[in-house]
């Protein structure tokens, strides 16, 4: 790719919430390339510049992929444990017996992440999309329901 296309691809994989800057990209593809994890494609396209990674550059890739599965891992393995202890407040001891169902729910979040991760078709996207939508209404709905019962 070219450096334009991989800021458009970046933006595009998070939705625009990521948008680089060419000052941050060319920088770095020059970097790789001096570096010998990129190298320059021939293209017929006058002034474009195009890059593929090297066999050094595909390790690299590997081992970064594998970093980042690392860590998502130990984050949510952090992430569980503070919200089951999210219910370890100073109210009633009675609150802690959500903390089990809590680290289920997170953990079911995440397992799902990696089932859509895995196989993000349109299909699945919608499906995943509709799915939290409704659980998070319902959700919403619980709490007004008990806000409600309580103001009674």
């Amino acid at each position: 790719m070219s450096g334009s296309e991989i800021m458009e691809e970046i933006a595009r994989q998070t939705g625009g919430r990521w948008k680089p800057s060419p000052g941050s990209i060319y920088p770095l593809l020059g970097r790789l390339h001096r570096s010998g994890y990129s190298e320059e494609i021939p293209t017929e396209e006058p002034g474009l510049r195009r890059y593929k990674l090297t066999e050094k550059g595909e390790v690299l890739f590997q081992e970064q992929t594998e970093l980042k599965e690392e860590l998502q891992n130990k984050l949510e393995t952090i992430v569980r444990q503070l919200l089951g202890g999210f219910w370890l407040s100073p109210a009633p001891s009675k609150l802690r017996e959500l903390g089990e169902p809590t680290r289920r729910f997170a953990g079911a979040i995440f397992d799902l992440r990696r089932t859509v991760e895995a196989s993000p078709t349109e299909s699945v996207l919608k499906e995943v999309a509709e799915f939290l939508e409704k659980t998070a209404e319902e959700i919403k709905e619980l709490n007004r329901t008990i806000k409600e019962r309580e103001n009674r």
